[in-house]
């Protein structure tokens, strides 16, 4: 039952006087968020490790024309992203998340296309970054063999 105006509201020894019982708001209803603790664990490690992972490898085979006349070579690069499912959590409500494993991030591949600058020598190296919006940079290193 809900007070009225007017009604009278006891206060017991203890109890400060600007607060009503709680039988007054047994009908509330209370929403259980999910934890954010893993997220938050997740922020924290980012800032106090800083960027230590290694980068990716992968090399291209390019022809002496190739090497000598320079390309664009079309790359897919997979990149560690924040899981769309969870939000980066690691679980939906209070239960695993299923397209992450609870990881809290997933794997995308980004499309970006690297050019070769004319001359290019056997063994040269290229290194770069691949950034998507709010993720960190995925470092990718990148072999040329002239063949």
């Amino acid at each position: 039952m809900r007070p009225h105006a007017g009604d009278q509201i006891a206060v017991l020894p203890g109890e400060d006087a600007a607060r009503p019982h709680l039988e007054c708001f047994a009908d509330e209803v209370v929403i259980d968020f999910p934890s954010v603790a893993q997220a938050v664990e997740k922020m924290r490690s980012a800032f106090v490790e800083g960027d230590r992972t290694e980068p990716l490898s992968a090399r291209i085979s390019l022809s002496m024309r190739q090497a000598s006349d320079g390309i664009a070579v079309p790359l897919d690069v997979p990149v560690r992203t924040t899981c769309r499912a969870c939000g980066g959590r690691g679980e939906t409500w209070s239960e695993p998340c299923a397209p992450c494993e609870s990881t809290g991030t997933e794997i995308l591949r980004h499309h970006v296309t690297v050019c070769v600058p004319a001359g290019v020598a056997d063994g040269a190296c290229f290194r770069f970054s691949v950034a998507t919006r709010h993720d960190p940079p995925t470092r990718v290193e990148l072999r040329v063999a002239v063949r």
